[in-house]
C-alpha cells in the first residue's frame, strides 16, 4: 500500500489493505458509465439507470469509492450516502468487483477503506445495508467486516416483499453494523 493510498484508507492495523496493483480512489463522474457497467454485469444487482451512476459519482462522490486497475480504470466500486435523519449512518448501497478482478479482496478493501474514512473525517458510528436472503456472498462480506472491527451486527427486515411492485423480489433486510469508536483525539 503507498502512502497516498493509506492516507486515503485511514490506514488502521484491522482494515483490508487494497491488492497490489489497485488502488483506492474518490469516484468521478467520467467513472458513471463503468460503474454502471460493472453493477449491470453483475447480474446480481437491482441495476439503476445509467444516469443515476452518473448523478451517484456527482453528488456521492464523498461516500463513495472505487477501485482503479493499474491503467487507472475502474475495477469494483461501492456507492454509500449518510442517512438525512443519521448523519452518523453510513448507508452502503450497492458494492460490486468487475469479474475480471474477483477473487482479490477488493470489495473488502473498499468497504474497510471507505468505512475508515468515514469514521475519521465524517463523523460515522454506523453502517448499514440491506441484503437478500439469497446473497450469501454480501452476508459473509458484511458478517466479516463487523468481525475486522469488532462491532456488533444486528438484522431486521426493512422492507418486505410484499412492498415491491414487481413479482419476487425478495425482501431486504437491513444490516445494522456498529457502533465504530471515534477517532482517538476527536471528543466525538
Amino acid at each position: 500500500m503507498t502512502a497516498a493510498q493509506a492516507a486515503h484508507a485511514g490506514a488502521r492495523s484491522e482494515i483490508r489493505e487494497i491488492p497490489e496493483g489497485y488502488r483506492l480512489d474518490t469516484p468521478r463522474a467520467e467513472d458513471g458509465s463503468a460503474i454502471w457497467r460493472i453493477a449491470r454485469d453483475s447480474k446480481v444487482l437491482d441495476l439503476n439507470s445509467s444516469y443515476s451512476y452518473l448523478l451517484w459519482c456527482r453528488d456521492f462522490a464523498a461516500t463513495s469509492v472505487v477501485a482503479r486497475d493499474a491503467a487507472g480504470e475502474p475495477a469494483a466500486f461501492l456507492t454509500g450516502y449518510l442517512r438525512p435523519d443519521r448523519p452518523d449512518t453510513l448507508v452502503v448501497w450497492q458494492i460490486a468487483v468487475d469479474a475480471a478482478h474477483r477473487g482479490r479482496g477488493l470489495a473488502a478493501a473498499l468497504l474497510d477503506g471507505l468505512t475508515t474514512r468515514a469514521v475519521d473525517e465524517l463523523g460515522v458510528r454506523r453502517v448499514e445495508t440491506t441484503i437478500t436472503p439469497d446473497n450469501t456472498a454480501s452476508k459473509a462480506l458484511f458478517t466479516s467486516f463487523a468481525e475486522r472491527h469488532s462491532v456488533p451486527v444486528a438484522h431486521e427486515v426493512l422492507f418486505d416483499a410484499a412492498l415491491f411492485p414487481e413479482q419476487g423480489h425478495e425482501p431486504e433486510v437491513l444490516h445494522l453494523i456498529g457502533p465504530f469508536a471515534a477517532p482517538p483525539g476527536t471528543g466525538r
